[in-house]
């Protein structure tokens, strides 16, 4: 048996037999960033609903630096969250650097522009179909935001579930305002870039082949939503 056939099969051994440190790795993963989608669709989507609406000077700019914010790299938001959680910062007295709350800090950061992005669109999509009969019966265009928010559920579910996505396979930020503790704050994706760089390839390999199964179940629920979303819309044309 060869160096890569042993290493699947005692990272298929982990899985199996529910190791209880690949557990505890991916429960954390599961909790920072499933906290930090939900904190971060708190913003992203009120955000999101105010931006499809607004009429303010320097609106477009707005819209511009959210959507250049969709390409912030993952370790400048770790780098500025670092800065204002360190001792030095201004943060720094709250003590919670090297912790799982710094950590979904960083990644609700890091999804609200996504959210906030996508939740845009997906209010100006639907305030084309329905917006003027809201406003005729009296709704504020950020009423009527809200309200087509509320009915876009499977929209507002799928993205959502991509943002988790993009949570959980990040390792950037985490990295930095975590600090990869081992038994505190190393998740799957900081611990995949740990025990691979110190020659550890089972658990780095049964860690990897959990991740690509919660990504590829994340996905597989987004398919479905927009396929139930899809037969409803047929279902309702005449």
């Amino acid at each position: 048996m060869n160096t890569v056939t042993e290493s699947f099969w005692l990272a298929g051994q982990l899985i199996t037999s529910l190791d209880p440190a690949l557990l505890h790795i991916v429960g954390l993963s599961l909790r920072v960033s499933g906290l930090a989608c939900l904190f971060g669709a708190l913003l992203g989507l009120a955000l999101g609903a105010w931006l499809a609406v607004a009429r303010v000077p320097g609106h477009a700019l707005l819209v511009w630096g959210l959507n250049t914010l969709l390409a912030l790299p993952s370790v400048v938001v770790g780098l500025a969250v670092y800065l204002l959680l360190s001792r030095a910062g201004p943060l720094g007295s709250w003590g919670i650097l090297f912790t799982p709350t710094a950590m979904v800090i960083a990644q609700s950061i890091l999804v609200v522009p996504l959210i906030a992005a996508l939740a845009r669109r997906l209010v100006l999509d639907a305030m084309a179909l329905g917006g003027d009969q809201l406003r005729s019966l009296g709704a504020t265009p950020l009423q009527a935001a809200a309200l087509m928010l509320l009915h876009a559920r499977a929209g507002v579910a799928t993205l959502l579930l991509t943002a988790f996505g993009r949570a959980i396979a990040e390792v950037g930020a985490v990295m930095i305002v975590g600090g990869n503790i081992e038994g505190v704050t190393r998740v799957m994706t900081t611990a995949i870039a740990l025990e691979t760089s110190k020659g550890d390839l089972p658990l780095a390999l049964a860690l990897g082949l959990v991740l690509l199964g919660v990504v590829g179940a994340v996905n597989l629920v987004i398919a479905a939503v927009q396929g139930r979303e899809g037969r409803q819309g047929l279902a309702l044309t005449p």
